[in-house]
């Protein structure tokens, strides 16, 4: 078995206990945790294990007891007291957040989000596109899910997701097909930041694109913290965090990366419009 199906099975482990103790202490009588006051929705493979790590570092805040809950996604048919199970109680002067980057891409979250949550703040991070869909790629084929080559999947993608979606966003169908085969839906940033505006203020939402934090961490950070009200604060070093490493020859050929530019470059477009960049990739 290779490392990475290995790594698979014991994340999944992780978070079958992680879910049975939130289960265990939701059951118990009396109060729960808090709920989050922050949020970093997104996006997949853009530096959200980095970004998360940097803030839990900050001494105002304190994570939920893991990455990726998945509570406005694929868990929220479990409520309320089982979310709150993953947070600390509430401290005065202490944040506390959790960080689940398909909550930027399924339709479903951000009303969600905007109901439970009308007063939090989230962060959003932006990669490019076709860097982001061939390490999303990636990703599935390093955890035995992807049979395709890059092209092949891509071909693929359209009807995939489709297929899945027939019966709604929420089935166990739809979260996996969404969750692994959308290497270049989740690249059309304009269309999910849309859903998120249509549910809350622009001015709570704060994008960064990824090639900015990793070019100049300390400085993104500092950004950062200023939007969710810390305190100043410097890490003890700005690692940059991944789960997978690149093996083999790239399949991202120039051709599929020529292909790929064309059909990004309205979206980008479009992005850039919305947030007021001046550029995007």
């Amino acid at each position: 078995m290779s490392v990475d199906r290995r790594r698979g099975g014991v994340d999944r482990l992780r978070r079958v206990v992680r879910g049975t103790r939130a289960w265990a202490r939701a059951a118990w009588p009396g109060p729960t945790g808090a709920l989050p006051d922050f949020l970093i929705i997104g996006g997949q493979r853009c530096g959200t294990t980095s970004l998360h790590a940097y803030l839990a570092a900050h001494p105002d805040v304190r994570p939920a007891t893991g990455k990726e809950l998945q509570f406005f996604s694929v868990h929220h048919g479990r409520g309320e007291r089982w979310y709150r199970a993953h947070f600390p109680p509430p401290v005065a002067g202490r944040l506390t957040f959790e960080a689940s980057p398909y909550y930027l891409f399924h339709p479903s979250v951000p009303a969600r989000v905007a109901a439970l949550l009308p007063q939090a703040r989230f962060v959003a991070l932006l990669r490019d596109p076709v860097e982001r869909a061939y390490s999303h790629y990636l990703h599935s084929r390093s955890y035995a899910q992807e049979p395709l080559g890059f092209a092949e999947a891509l071909a693929a993608e359209p009807q995939r997701l489709a297929e899945a979606l027939r019966d709604g966003p929420d089935t166990t169908a739809a979260h996996h097909a969404l969750r692994t085969y959308s290497y270049a839906a989740r690249g059309r940033y304009a269309e999910q930041l849309d859903r998120w505006y249509a549910h809350l203020p622009a001015d709570r939402l704060h994008v960064v694109r990824s090639e900015d934090l990793y070019a100049d961490p300390a400085g993104e950070y500092a950004t950062i913290l200023r939007f969710l009200g810390l305190t100043p604060f410097t890490p003890g070093a700005f690692a940059r965090h991944t789960r997978r490493a690149d093996r083999g020859p790239t399949e991202l050929t120039d051709e599929v990366r020529a292909r790929l530019r064309v059909e990004f470059a309205p979206h980008n477009a479009r992005l850039a419009d919305l947030l007021g960049w001046p550029r995007t990739w």
